[in-house]
């Protein structure tokens, strides 16, 4: 029978076709038309050559797959751009930290961060800034860069429809602005999912979604010392760092990493600096 040979290439000629049409970026617009494609070929042929139509399961599970990748990788641009690295010449790196400001640790970092002479991007979650508005000045002051990263950060955060994306971002913009009188215009979404709602409400509210080149992974089991290998590994030019400024651990790798960059000739900036895009309007 023909019917397995055709199949394989029918779905072929549709994915080959998405990657051509997008110069081989995978995007929600070109997965969907190859989806559509696909779904069309195998439909002409289950009329005309008798082919079953449980052949339809193939795109629709291959489909889906694409749609979760391109969710939970965002530097894959699948739903919308994404700054995660910066094409430079020069030994330069972005320091970025999550999930702040932290009464505890968030001072610490900034310390450290003063002793190198380095400057970093906070991207704040809004319900932490009240009773660590002194903090969250202490970064402003010192000249480093504040984000947006949602207001909640909740784990079904992912699943709000627009609205709820951006209420999130308004009034994560209110707490930051009334501390420091600045409207941020960096946004990194939680946990680094992007959805079509979310990248429209950053659209509309005019930010810029930032991702990251090097993932720390600072908040999981590792020791320090792996963390610190993790990242001085993969160091490179216009490279983007994601920490977390919540724990004793990433002091411990921040010190380490510094002296890396020190060592090696790399000068640290914020991400806004590296990207060379503005932090506020």
């Amino acid at each position: 029978m023909l019917e397995t040979p055709i199949l394989r290439y029918a779905l072929a000629v549709s994915f080959r076709l998405r990657l051509n049409l997008t110069n081989d970026v995978m995007t929600l617009k070109s997965t969907r038309f190859s989806f559509i494609i696909a779904i069309s070929i195998i439909g002409l042929l289950s009329t005309f050559l008798e082919v079953s139509l449980w052949w339809l399961v193939l795109p629709c599970v291959v489909f889906q797959l694409f749609i979760i990748y391109g969710s939970v990788i965002i530097q894959s641009n699948f739903h919308g751009p994404a700054y995660c690295c910066a094409d430079v010449s020069e030994k330069l790196i972005a320091l970025s930290f999550d999930d702040g400001p932290n009464q505890e640790y968030t001072p610490q970092v900034l310390s450290i961060l003063a002793h190198y002479h380095a400057a970093a991007t906070f991207f704040v979650i809004g319900k932490n800034v009240p009773g660590n508005e002194g903090v969250l000045q202490q970064i402003d002051a010192a000249g480093h860069s504040i984000g947006n990263h949602s207001y909640t950060h909740g784990f079904f955060v992912d699943f709000k429809n627009l609205p709820g994306f951006m209420d999130e971002l308004n009034q994560t913009t209110a707490a930051v602005f009334d501390i420091i009188g600045k409207r941020m215009k960096l946004f990194r979404p939680p946990y680094g999912v992007t959805t079509p709602s979310l990248v429209k409400a950053a659209k509309l509210l005019d930010y810029s979604i930032i991702g990251w080149t090097i993932r720390s992974l600072d908040t999981t089991g590792d020791t320090a010392q792996t963390i610190t290998q993790r990242v001085q590994k993969k160091i490179k030019p216009g490279a983007i760092i994601l920490f977390h400024d919540t724990s004793d651990k990433t002091i411990q790798v921040l010190t380490q990493t510094l002296n890396f960059a020190q060592e090696h000739g790399y000068k640290v900036v914020s991400v806004d600096r590296l990207l060379k895009i503005e932090a506020y309007e």
